[in-house]
């Protein structure tokens, strides 16, 4: 980094410090960031790196300590200081209006496009089609938020952030809900903010991500800014062992030799099942201590395939068997009943997953709740028990008995969320890719548990949009293409270069690139 822009950074925190109550979110946090770079900022979940966004955002006030925008000593009281400021921000936990189109949640929380106060809805639409050209985006203004897939959403919210001209930029896990093109899209877009003297800071889990968009980075660890430097100068063992304070050799647990399982009877199976948009004539088989992997593209059929296994997507065609019978789920309640006993952890678990106002303790034992009842009185003391067994079970800290989940972080959430269907004792659970936004001290807890889960005699039907986890963590994987079922991969044949290329329709990604570059 240059003297000169160490001199006055784009953005510059000192000794930043903010508590909730006896908890330390942010102690002491110190860092700067070249006007025109990228800066990541790295640490598990609860480490303070969205309170420090919030802070940089205006949403919430430091108890001590200093910001500094391009060298002026400022005071955010509130998110329209921090847009006076030029800072805008784009949140992973996405704040589009589900019942309002495209076009009007661009122009919240008010419209930049106005004429003497006044809102010309043919010109602001011609310029928000405008603005989505210039980023690359081909998305309906007209369309209502809820219609839209969560990758779509997440686009909108940095479009939405970069329409507002800002000189800072922050991103909050912006790639948790992106994979494959969409986060090669990010990449031109921080690369084209960059060229454009706009200061990134950026919060990221996937260390690739980091490397290939930012100049410097730093790491939280506890509340705590424990390292500051250039991304080139530190390797990526180097950063995880920065992070959670100790090395990870082994992230995942060791791969389960191949089954022959030709003589059982599935757990789950679908036999020639449709639903939704895209999912066509879908057949598979989920075994009894089995982690079955669901590989795919975004949007093709994944997004239909769960729900309709938790009777949440009505089946159009095809038969859904538990242990050989047929299974009917009218609805999520039939999928919950203790004969079926089936769990899922949804996509977005803020939304899907947990009631954010609600404790831990009362969101884990929601769907087991008739256990616990006395008559018409609640066990406490029973309910208490089992989801201290399940918190325990997945390391959630005890404040979760009797602290709203929304006060959590991503991770912690997450837990919660699977706490949960330990606490409904369920057998199989559905897990939509369930380490999305999960620093990687917690993924190595997870992975644990999903693999103890299933050497008990759980079975999980597992999808995630990283390729490392579908390799190392199943038994085998299924890919889906264009709503169907292309291949099967296990053993030797389970490796992340053949996933990639039947994700792409059987087309080998590298010469796919090379033709790419050709073109162009």
């Amino acid at each position: 980094m240059s003297a000169d822009h160490e001199t006055v950074p784009g953005i510059e925190v000192q000794g930043l410090t903010k508590a909730y109550g006896p908890t330390l979110a942010n102690s002491d946090v110190t860092f700067k960031v070249a006007p025109g770079s990228a800066h990541a900022l790295l640490g598990e979940n609860g480490a303070g790196k969205s309170t420090t966004m919030k802070l940089l955002s205006g949403l919430i006030r430091p108890d001590s300590g200093e910001i500094r925008i391009h060298g002026q000593l400022v005071a955010l009281k509130s998110a329209r200081d921090a847009h006076a400021r030029g800072i805008q921000t784009a949140f992973q936990e996405l704040t589009l209006i589900p019942d309002l189109t495209v076009l009007d949640n661009m122009l919240l929380p008010r419209a930049p496009w106005t004429l003497f106060g006044t809102l010309n809805r043919t010109r602001v639409r011609h310029e928000v089609l405008q603005h989505f050209d210039a980023l690359e985006l081909d998305i309906d203004p007209d369309a209502l938020a809820s219609e839209l897939n969560l990758a779509t959403r997440q686009k909108i919210e940095i479009a939405r952030a970069l329409s507002r001209n800002p000189s800072v930029l922050l991103l909050d896990e912006p790639t948790s809900a992106l994979s494959g093109e969409d986060v090669e899209w990010l990449g031109r877009i921080i690369a084209g903010a960059k060229a454009r003297g706009i200061t990134v800071l950026f919060i990221s889990h996937r260390l690739p991500e980091v490397r290939a968009f930012c100049d410097t980075m730093t790491i939280l660890r506890n509340g705590k800014s424990v390292y500051s430097s250039r991304v080139d100068a530190v390797t990526d063992d180097e950063v995880v062992e920065l992070i959670i304070g100790r090395s990870v050799e082994n992230a995942f647990p060791p791969r389960r030799p191949v089954c022959d399982r030709s003589g059982e009877t599935p757990v789950l199976a679908t036999r020639g099942l449709s639903a939704g948009p895209k999912l066509r004539e879908l057949d598979l088989s989920l075994h009894k201590g089995e982690i079955l992997g669901i590989a795919g593209l975004q949007g093709m059929g994944q997004e239909s395939l769960f729900p309709a296994l938790f009777g949440e997507e009505i089946v159009t065609a095809g038969r859904i068997e538990l242990d050989g019978k047929t299974l009917h789920l009218r609805s999520a309640a039939d999928a919950l009943d203790p004969s079926v006993a089936i769990g899922m952890v949804p996509e977005e678990r803020k939304t899907g997953g947990l009631f954010l106002k609600l404790s831990g303790r009362q969101n884990a034992t929601l769907p087991a709740l008739g256990r616990f009842n006395r008559g018409l009185l609640l066990n406490e003391g029973a309910e208490a028990r089992a989801a201290a067994g399940a918190f325990a079970a997945v390391e959630v800290d005890e404040r979760a008995h009797y602290m709203p989940a929304g006060a959590f972080s991503g991770g912690n959430q997450q837990k919660i969320v699977i706490a949960k269907w330990l606490v409904a004792q369920s057998r199989i659970l559905l897990l939509f890719d369930p380490t999305r936004g999960i620093d990687v001290g917690t993924k190595e807890q997870l992975y644990a548990l999903f693999r103890a889960f299933t050497d008990a005699g759980g079975s999980v039907l597992f999808h995630s949009t990283e390729i490392p986890e579908l390799v190392h963590l199943c038994d085998r994987v299924g890919v889906l293409y264009e709503g169907r079922l292309s291949s099967w991969l296990e053993g030797e044949t389970l490796t992340e270069n053949a996933i990639m290329q039947e994700t792409l329709g059987g087309v080998d990604p590298l010469a796919k690139a090379a033709a790419r570059e050709a073109s162009t």
